[in-house]
C-alpha cells in the first residue's frame, strides 16, 4: 500500500518550512541585529600603536576593526558582516573577510569589495587619546 498524497504533501511542506526557517535565521540582516553592530558605550581598544600604518587590526571580541590609512588617522568600523551578521575573522592590510559566505570589505572605508554583502560596514567613531584608542 502506498502513502496517501495528503501525507506526502504534509511531510514535504513541513520539510520546506523547516529549511526556509533555517535559511532565514542563518542569513537574516534584520534591523535589530544591525543595531548591535555598533557599540552604545565607549570601548577602550588598547594601544593605538597596535594598529599598523597602512594596515588594520581586528578586535574580534569587541566586534570592531580599526585601520590607520595614514599616520595618526584612524578609521573604525563594525566587524559584523552586513550580509549574515558573522564577525570578520581575517584582516590583511586594508581588507577584511567574512568566513560565512566570503564577503570582503575595505576596512579603511567600510565599502563592500566582494559580495554577497551589498551594504558597507557601519562606521564607528574612534579617537586616539593618550596613546590609547577609544571607539564608540
Amino acid at each position: 500500500m502506498s502513502q496517501s498524497p495528503a501525507r506526502r504533501t504534509v511531510l514535504r511542506g513541513a520539510a520546506l518550512v523547516g529549511a526556509a526557517g533555517f535559511g532565514v535565521a542563518a542569513c537574516s540582516t534584520g534591523g535589530s541585529g544591525q543595531a548591535s553592530a555598533v557599540p552604545t558605550e565607549p570601548v577602550d581598544l588598547g594601544t593605538a600603536a597596535d594598529v599598523p600604518v597602512g594596515g588594520a587590526k581586528l578586535y574580534r571580541e569587541d566586534r570592531l576593526v580599526v585601520s590607520q590609512p595614514a599616520k595618526g588617522e584612524f578609521k573604525c568600523f563594525s566587524a559584523k558582516c552586513t550580509h549574515a551578521g558573522c564577525i570578520l575573522t581575517e584582516v590583511q592590510k586594508e581588507e577584511g573577510s567574512c568566513p560565512c559566505h566570503g564577503s570582503r570589505f575595505d576596512v579603511t572605508t567600510g565599502k563592500v569589495l566582494q559580495g554577497p554583502a551589498t551594504e558597507p560596514l557601519p562606521e564607528v567613531p574612534v579617537k586616539a587619546k593618550g596613546g590609547k584608542l577609544i571607539a564608540g
